[in-house]
């Protein structure tokens, strides 16, 4: 009774051969092969893209990238815009 016992697992080849033909289940095959091949590569680059993101940058601790003269001027204190009295 179990499914997957050898005279099983010839019958459904023998069907799936008679349904497809040779052919079609050689170029099945291969395109299924192709897929399997891509997706390992997509997940491997996907891992590293993911690693990537994790790791700051140099120097990326404090600073702003877009605009740098708001964060240098944030890390300075202001001295200059002292009030002085008019007579």
């Amino acid at each position: 009774m179990d499914l997957f016992a050898p005279k099983h697992l010839l019958l459904i080849l023998l069907i799936v051969l008679l349904v497809f033909g040779g052919k079609k289940l050689k170029t099945l095959g291969s395109d299924l092969g192709s897929a399997f091949r891509g997706f390992k590569k997509s997940m491997a680059e996907g891992e590293s893209d993911d690693a990537a993101k994790q790791i700051p940058g140099p120097g990326a601790a404090g600073k702003d990238a877009e605009f740098p003269e708001v964060a240098a001027a944030k890390a300075q204190p202001q001295t200059e815009q002292k009030a002085t009295p008019h007579a």
